[in-house]
């Protein structure tokens, strides 16, 4: 009996009703009951609330396991329909915040809120665009005009200032000058002059003249009108041609609503670049040109790095609209894109003011162009295929009926017997 008394299982079986025992088990009492209607789910709150800030904070590669997160909840039809109806002291927190709303435990910022705005701006310019390059035209340079092309060779370097100088001097206006490798080599680029080559040979020479440098013209062409005109349809046709294989890439690589969104955003980045260029009568050139193109390919590449984090959202998010999925991608890309577009403008930046004449308005039409590119990959590239009805459908592969497998039942009523 001794042993029962003593037995400390028997007795937290068996509690007494008086004594040391009862006064335990009014303590256990007190307890956070077990069926989430005590304090245990203030508790719960205020533990996933201190969860979710850490993980904000931390960022890095938590942002990886945040994503996984969301999706494990966003799987719970519960938690769906608490994301659908939202709660009004959270949105009231987000509004104060500046608008930052919270799907799960991820906040996301309403990019799509600004999106008629943004529509509205974005056809001003791209009409104003169109506008300045029909009124004012565009200031072609030598490649697409004609002139003359001359391969000029110093004894000691010299300066591209002062052979614009010395060619204005001697009445040669207009004229481009580049270093061919060295600061002794240069290429002299003038508008149209007399086919007499012989004369023009022996003006150059004379205009070419530095003090104490001596020159020597190697190679003097003339290019004729017919030349630069075919050269301004093959670069027209070069445009055309770059926009339709975005378009085939991206139907083949996503889906045609993105793919309609991603071309218009492109030739939003030509139009307007252009039509800046025609606006203020900047030269346009081959430079600028390869500039243009290369624009082309830096947009698309931003525009992809959104669309496949769209897809991947569609894919794995569930219970949340296609506004919010696309919002939700933008804010997952945004780091990437300031990243990306900060390293992109020192370069640039460092082709405009330390590059030269020769890469001077090469940087220029970059500049505009990574200014709109980043713009459209925001809001154009993304918001037309949410007005085209984009969804979850367009990223799920179905199976085909004849495909599907057929449910057959087969009942042996002698199974049933018994023998």
């Amino acid at each position: 009996m001794a042993i029962d008394n003593n037995n400390p299982l028997e007795q937290q079986n068996n509690p007494e009703p008086n004594g040391s025992n009862s006064e335990a088990n009014t303590r256990r009492r007190k307890k956070p009951r077990r069926d989430g209607k005590g304090s245990n789910t203030q508790s719960n709150k205020s533990s996933k609330t201190s969860l979710s800030k850490s993980k904000n904070r931390r960022g890095g590669k938590d942002s990886g396991q945040d994503s996984h997160a969301l999706a494990t909840q966003a799987m719970d039809p519960n938690l769906s329909n608490n994301l659908d109806i939202g709660d009004a002291e959270d949105n009231a927190a987000a509004e104060a915040e500046g608008g930052i709303k919270a799907i799960g435990d991820q906040r996301i910022i309403p990019f799509m809120k600004l999106e008629k705005p943004m529509a509205l701006l974005s056809l001003l310019m791209v009409i104003g665009s169109i506008i300045a390059i029909a009124v004012n035209g565009l200031n072609l340079g030598l490649d697409f005009t004609g002139g003359v092309s001359a391969d000029v060779r110093y004894e000691q370097p010299a300066e591209q200032v002062e052979v614009v100088k010395a060619l204005a001097d001697n009445g040669f206006d207009d004229a481009v000058v580049q270093y061919l490798g060295t600061r002794q080599e240069l290429l002299v680029r003038l508008p149209p002059q007399s086919d007499n080559v012989d004369g023009l040979n022996a003006s150059l020479s004379k205009a070419l003249a530095l003090p104490n440098n001596n020159v020597e013209i190697s190679n003097v062409n003339i290019i004729g009108s017919q030349v630069g005109n075919e050269v301004y349809l093959n670069s027209v046709m070069s445009l055309v041609l770059a926009l339709a294989c975005m378009l085939g890439y991206v139907a083949l690589r996503f889906q045609f609503k993105l793919a309609l969104g991603a071309v218009l955003s492109l030739f939003h980045d030509a139009i307007v670049t252009i039509g800046i260029f025609a606006l203020f009568g900047f030269p346009f050139d081959l430079t600028v040109l390869a500039a243009i193109l290369a624009l082309i390919g830096y947009s698309l590449n931003d525009t992809i790095v959104v669309y496949d984090r769209i897809r991947e959202n569609f894919r794995r998010v569930r219970g949340i609209t296609p506004r919010q999925t696309i919002d939700l991608s933008l804010t997952e890309t945004l780091r990437r894109t300031i990243m990306t577009i900060s390293t992109v403008l020192l370069v640039v930046l460092a082709m405009l003011f330390l590059g030269g004449d020769g890469l001077y308005w090469f940087s220029v039409a970059l500049f505009i162009g990574l200014l709109a590119g980043t713009y459209s990959s925001t809001y154009i590239a993304s918001s037309i295929p949410l007005r085209m009805g984009l969804s979850r459908d367009d990223f799920i592969v179905k199976v085909k009926p004849e495909f599907e497998e057929e449910i057959v039942t087969f009942n042996d009523p002698k199974m049933f017997e018994q023998d």
